[in-house]
């Protein structure tokens, strides 16, 4: 598939990406991150394996983006994933504990 990556056009398959990523050792996660083989990359990283640029040229949506696409599994961490809703009989269970608690 084609795809424009900081004004540059290019031509990737799922295939090369994992190939590129292959002994590459994931830096820690601190924000958006992409699944490749079973490891867990930051997607600025990745970015900056496949187009050989400077991870200051490219935004991390760009590449998001493209590797969604491409059928991988990406995550945005700065983005918190809300608590579930109680409803209120749960909520009044929960302060109250439960009978094994005794």
């Amino acid at each position: 598939m084609r795809f424009v990556i900081a004004r540059y056009p290019f031509d990737l398959e799922k295939s090369e990406v994992e190939e590129k990523m292959k002994g590459v050792k994931a830096e820690p996660v601190t924000g958006a991150s992409v699944i490749i083989c079973r490891r867990t990359y930051p997607v600025k990283q990745v970015g900056e394996v496949i187009t050989r640029q400077d991870r200051r040229d490219f935004t991390a949506a760009e590449v998001t983006r493209a590797l969604t696409r491409l059928g991988f599994t990406c995550r945005d961490l700065s983005v918190p994933v809300p608590a579930p809703a109680l409803t209120p009989l749960q909520a009044a269970s929960a302060l109250l504990g439960s009978p094994a608690d005794a």
